[in-house]
């Protein structure tokens, strides 16, 4: 079981598992202590988000607080803020330290 801090709406993951691995996006809602629905606002927009088993996510500590105002506001978030938070945040996958090996 997953002991880590759960995830918040509006925080930056990492996908770990699945055909988008690598890739960053945003938690745009916590379905129960198993599930999120995220979103980057480029190949998975708001309106059709990814449920993803949180097993299956880095979590990263980054919330993106134009993201959760968007949501508390008007309820959803528009594709550009998602994009731009992932952008703001992550570069696309880049190789980190622990994946380099020899």
């Amino acid at each position: 079981m997953n002991t880590g801090s759960s995830p918040q709406v509006g925080q930056i993951v990492r996908i770990l598992k699945g055909k988008d691995a690598g890739e960053a996006a945003v938690v745009i809602a916590v379905i129960d202590s198993r599930f999120v629905y995220i979103a980057d606002g480029d190949k998975r927009k708001f309106d059709g988000p990814k449920k993803k088993n949180i097993g299956h996510l880095e979590l990263i500590p980054f919330i993106s607080s134009e993201v959760v105002n968007s949501l508390e506001e008007t309820g959803r978030v528009t594709n550009g803020k998602l994009r731009f938070a992932v952008m703001k945040y992550g570069s696309p996958a880049g190789i980190s330290a622990d994946e380099k090996g020899d």
